[in-house]
């Protein structure tokens, strides 16, 4: 039998669907103009802290007017209308990825970006955009180094929303699905991490400081202790900073961890924060502190302003030390060349997963009999 070129492009169009993988790489979204502040805050209200705080749902749309107002006063007064560059980031990083991944796989794999809180990049947004380019299996990335019922538990909880609302036939338009959970304990991005701190210190500091007077804070998100049992990410992060410390404390001694909080009343966060890091080490002789955020891929409000506010308030209570506000990951092409390959082994089991079709209809409803 002699293959025609029309039975080959056939051949091809089919192998061609069945190896598309939309990678979905999820992220926090920042808000970029004022007027969205109220909506944005009552998203976040409503998926983060219901998690842990016993709040009644009619406080929500009070309460993020509210704190639309404090935002507006820190971002727009003090700070001169402060932008976050959290979204032209996460695009970097999302564009440096596909382009990773694309060198490997070709086109065949497209990565989307989806933010939790703004529009027009919501999961039910994109995913509806991921369907209707005809792609039925999906690799969900959120792009956080800690994986938690605040990061990568959000993003799961709006995913299933998405594919309940997208579903219009008998069986799922989706017919395969895989996930990367965290890279908090990947060594590269461990050595990544303590890697750029050694740099900055060699380029900017080795030269007037002795080792053992050079604090250095190593940044994570912030964790309430309590989260009703979710996974809150203490237990993670608190392995990344041992393991990024592991790398430096035989050199540089004074190495602390340092939880950048929200700071809510009622209830108990990760402690010391990263200011009461600094003040411990300036306490055991620290003539400068490096702020390092280990915890966080893209930068954001809290790497920036709250950061920023902390050096500020140290630099009147210690004005003879130096500090040194370092940038996170961010499109660092290391980073994003080892971002892109801890997804090549769930795009391969994706394109190896023969296709199932999944009929909601069949989800049997158990009922427990008592006898």
């Amino acid at each position: 039998m002699v293959a025609t070129p029309e039975k080959l492009q056939n051949t091809q169009e089919h192998l061609s669907t069945q190896d598309r993988v939309a990678v979905l790489l999820m992220g926090y979204g920042e808000v970029e103009s004022y007027e969205d502040f109220a909506n944005y805050n009552e998203q976040a209200l409503n998926l983060l802290t219901a998690k842990f705080a016993p709040v009644p749902t009619w406080i929500y749309p009070p309460l993020a007017k509210l704190l639309a107002l404090f935002d507006r006063h820190e971002w727009g007064h003090q700070h001169h209308d402060f932008i976050s560059p959290h979204n032209a980031i996460f695009e970097k990083q999302r564009a440096g990825i596909e382009q990773n991944l694309q060198a490997k796989w070709g086109d065949r794999i497209q990565v989307f970006k989806a933010f939790n809180f703004c529009a027009p990049f919501l999961p039910n947004q994109v995913l509806a955009e991921i369907k209707s380019q005809g792609f039925d299996k999906i690799l969900i990335y959120p792009l956080l180094v800690v994986d938690s019922i605040f990061t990568s538990g959000i993003a799961i909880e709006q995913v299933n929303n998405a594919l309940t609302e997208t579903n219009d036939g008998e069986n799922h338009w989706l017919k395969a699905l895989r996930y990367i959970p965290s890279f908090y304990n990947e060594p590269e991005y461990i050595h990544l991490m303590a890697h750029l701190v050694e740099e900055k210190i060699n380029a900017d500091l080795a030269t007037a400081y002795l080792p053992s007077q050079i604090g250095i804070v190593l940044m994570n998100h912030g964790c309430p202790h309590k989260a009703k049992g979710f996974t809150s990410g203490i237990v993670e992060s608190q392995a990344l900073y041992d393991l990024v410390r592991e790398e430096l404390i035989y050199k540089y001694p004074l190495i602390s961890v340092g939880w950048l909080n929200h700071d809510t009343p009622l209830i108990e966060w990760t402690q010391p924060n990263a200011e009461q890091a600094a003040k411990n080490l300036i306490q055991l002789g620290a003539k400068v502190i490096i702020f390092m955020p280990i915890g966080f891929a893209t930068e954001n409000h809290e790497t920036l302003l709250d950061v920023h506010h902390i050096i500020h308030d140290l630099e009147k209570k210690y004005s003879g030390v130096d500090y040194v506000q370092m940038a996170c990951v961010n499109d660092n092409p290391e980073f994003l060349a080892m971002a892109a390959e801890w997804a090549n082994a769930q795009i391969a089991e994706l394109q190896h997963e023969q296709a199932v079709a999944i009929n909601p209809q069949l989800a049997v409803h158990h009922h427990h009999h008592h006898h």
